[in-house]
């Protein structure tokens, strides 16, 4: 029965996307359901699976019950449970948002673009394999394509070629990468190649060839510009879809591959240090000189990721717990604030600052779900971001890493500065004479991010069982010996 869930993530949605393209645009309203329900599905098999691996136990399973090495290895620990778990969540409100905002109206392919999308997003999260890893992200990487360019104005279709162009010099480093893996240990099966890095220098710079192409994918700094250069130009349902997502699945492998094939290996863990530091200061300051609501939190976006990297970059069992426990969390977190720029956008036509204002009044529980995931982002209490930031800083202080213990704090105090930004530019003060006084926000724009903020809310009051998955799931990263042993027994 398990072994069965376990490939259900990747082929439900794949079939779904195929029968939901065979109904075509005669009947919406059904493909609609079908897409709803199938994240529902995934959504509640990530339920099931999070209970089967609340004792730390792996679930693998080897497709076509080949040996080790020719199969197609598949594994689900709490790690990726939880992740799971957090984007098929994600692909439900997002999906709900852009039926309300009209987007699959529009294109008749978007419901089965976001199915595909979503299939490559969760196999990611569950392959054992590296090459198996590299067709899912290009699973992922051509509907995405499509998403983004969707409408085809001049500007989406600038931004696309930037995205494309980016993430194929990505995906073709990431080949290299694995060429010359399989060129030195002969296999790209993970559980094999569990600590080979911290024993053979060769096999750790090929390893180092693919950890910079999911750096690039995870807008990490130096390589992060083109993100804040093609996100906000998608619709702004494919850009909250596109944060929960994609830059998630990028951090998601860096954690992983770390883990399994360096085993958290000393020696190199300065490097990325040093780049989630960079990451997490240049993004924030970015963020502060936009104009937009969405090109703000792009930047924002960018300066997080430098977080979930810096509980990796400690190496210690409490880092990665506080890296898990904010990696699930910040996805919902950045999705709300997505989506609440949005239903501005979508309701009253522009997202620039210099013409919007006083929404605050007329739009009472859209700003209270903005100012929920934004004191969240920023790390106050009692929303989950302060848990999760609490505990990266307790983490880096318990190592004795005083420093980016520091820049944690200082970093998180400037995040407030954007978003009230946002909260001064469009909530405060009185409405600008070009805005129709008419213009509403329909609730359909305003659930999916009341939604996430109740969400942030639980998971800040409630916090002790993500913490607690989050420890589980720190106990297989920090021993990754247990996750490589059930990928071959499979």
């Amino acid at each position: 029965m398990t072994s069965a869930l376990i490939a259900l993530p990747i082929a439900a949605p794949m079939l779904a996307a195929g029968g939901v393209v065979a109904v075509g645009g005669r009947y919406r309203q059904v493909c609609r359901w079908v897409v709803l329900g199938v994240s529902a599905a995934v959504l509640v098999i990530a339920g099931v699976m999070i209970a089967r691996t609340a004792d730390g136990s792996v679930h693998a399973v080897q497709v076509g019950d080949w040996g080790p090495g020719i199969s197609i290895a598949f594994a689900i620990d709490m790690f990726s449970a939880l992740m799971l778990a957090v984007s098929s969540l994600l692909v439900l409100v997002c999906y709900s948002f852009a039926v309300s905002a009209g987007d699959d109206e529009a294109e008749p392919l978007f419901g089965p673009l976001v199915l595909i999308l979503s299939a490559g997003v969760y196999g990611t999260f569950i392959t054992a394999d590296l090459f198996n890893l590299f067709v899912l992200i290009e699973v992922m990487l051509l509907p995405s394509y499509a998403l983004l360019i969707m409408a085809g104005s001049r500007a989406k279709l600038a931004a696309g070629r930037i995205y494309l162009l980016v993430n194929l010099l990505a995906s073709t480093i990431f080949l290299a990468g694995l060429a010359m893996l399989y060129g030195s240990a002969g296999t790209l099966n993970l559980g094999v190649l569990a600590g080979a890095a911290a024993e053979n220098p060769t096999i750790a710079a090929a390893g180092a060839v693919i950890l910079v192409a999911m750096a690039a994918k995870a807008a990490m700094v130096p390589m992060h510009g083109w993100l804040p250069r093609t996100y906000p130009e998608a619709s702004p349902a494919v850009t909250a879809l596109f944060s929960g997502l994609l830059t998630k699945t990028g951090a998601y492998v860096i954690i992983r591959v770390y883990s399994v094939m360096y085993e958290g290996d000393q020696r190199y863990v300065w490097v990325i240090m040093t780049g989630a530091i960079l990451t997490m200061v240049i993004g924030v300051l970015a963020a502060v000189g936009q104009d937009t609501l969405r090109s703000i939190l792009a930047f924002d976006m960018v300066s997080q990721i430098g977080y979930v990297l810096l509980g990796l970059a400690l190496a210690t069992h409490a880092g990665l717990a506080a890296t898990v426990f904010f990696l699930v969390q910040y996805a919902a977190v950045k999705a709300a604030l997505l989506l609440c720029a949005g239903a501005v956008e979508t309701a009253y036509g522009t997202g620039r600052l210099s013409l919007l204002g006083g929404l605050g009044g007329r739009e009472k529980l859209l700003a209270a779900a903005y100012a929920v995931a934004a004191l969240s982002l920023a790390g106050l209490p009692p929303m989950s971001g302060f848990v999760a930031k609490l505990g990266l800083i307790r983490a880096a202080v318990l190592d004795e890493q005083y420093f980016p213990a520091a820049m944690a704090v200082i970093v998180s105090l400037l995040t407030l500065l954007p978003l009230l930004k946002i909260w001064t530019g469009a909530f405060a003060g009185a409405l600008p004479s070009p805005l129709p006084d008419t213009a509403r926000t329909r609730a359909g724009l305003v659930a999916p991010a009341v939604v996430l903020g109740v969400v942030t809310i639980a998971l800040g009051i409630g916090a002790q069982p993500l913490l607690a998955a989050a420890e589980t799931a720190a106990d297989v990263l920090s021993n990754p010996t247990i996750w490589a042993e059930a990928v071959l027994r499979g």
